[in-house]
């Protein structure tokens, strides 16, 4: 038996399969584009292909993400919220307060036992601090976005991005340049800006972080430089997973296989 996640995000629609011992078989990552129901077709068809399957063998499908009701076929949707709970959960079962930034939100997700979502946190409807803003910063730098990840080593943080709307952080990054600031030190700038907005997030679930294990979930996990000013502003270590743009997509999953076993 097999059992189907599709997370459908603003930047990416991601697809996760797993067996009937929730191991995972297949994972794919498309971007999402203008037109997301085509995305959700091409994410489902790679994993199904990566697996050797066809849809036919599919027991049951469960839809997470912004987009969840467009998918087709699907026994049911649900929040990204529980999905990157339950999918940390068996990654990282020690994790207790996740944060997950993706292509337009960003959420801190206190965790109880077995993945279950105790208390969360959501930014505004502003983008900042998510992967559209990482998208713009590039593209004001002129460097490709997963150049990002590392451009901030050997910064000083001489440079503050003191504005959190991505317009006008987007314009000031443009200023800094024209100034002749270094790049390193305008990338470590707008990490830092991300974490202290991050920061606030995480606080209105947990006060104190330093005694709790602490994960990262979604496609911004990917930016290790994000990932190095958000420890530095917690005082934690934040954990990983090999695939944290997939975390949502696998507990869609995972849920798919319990409700189905139900």
């Amino acid at each position: 038996m097999y059992f189907l996640g599709v997370d459908i995000g603003s930047l990416t629609c991601d697809a996760v399969l797993v067996d009937d011992t929730a191991a995972i078989v297949a994972a794919s990552v498309v971007p999402t584009g203008a037109r997301n129901v085509e995305a959700i077709a091409r994410a489902k068809d790679e994993a199904l292909r990566a697996a050797g399957i066809e849809e036919g063998q599919l027991s049951a499908l469960v839809s997470t993400g912004y987009g969840r009701e467009r998918v087709s076929g699907r026994a049911s949707a649900v929040t990204e919220i529980t999905c990157h709970a339950r999918g940390m959960a068996a990654l990282l079962p020690e994790v207790q307060v996740l944060i997950d930034i993706g292509g337009q939100d960003s959420k801190a997700i206190r965790l109880g036992p077995d993945g279950r979502v105790t208390e969360f946190a959501m930014n505004d409807k502003c983008a900042a601090g998510t992967g559209r803003f990482l998208e713009a910063m590039a593209r004001a730098l002129q460097v490709d976005i997963e150049e990002l990840a590392e451009l901030d080593r050997g910064a000083a943080g001489t440079q503050s991005i003191s504005s959190m709307c991505t317009v006008f952080a987007e314009s000031e990054v443009v200023s800094l340049i024209a100034e002749g600031a270094a790049v390193r030190e305008i990338v470590s700038g707008i990490n830092r800006s991300i974490a202290s907005r991050t920061l606030s997030l995480v606080k209105r679930v947990a006060r104190d972080v330093k005694q709790l294990k602490v994960g990262m979930s979604g496609g911004v996990a990917l930016n290790a430089g994000v990932v190095r000013a958000l420890s530095a502003a917690l005082g934690a270590e934040i954990l990983v997973p090999a695939r944290p743009d997939t975390v949502g997509a696998l507990g869609a999953a995972l849920i798919a296989r319990e409700r189905f076993s139900r």
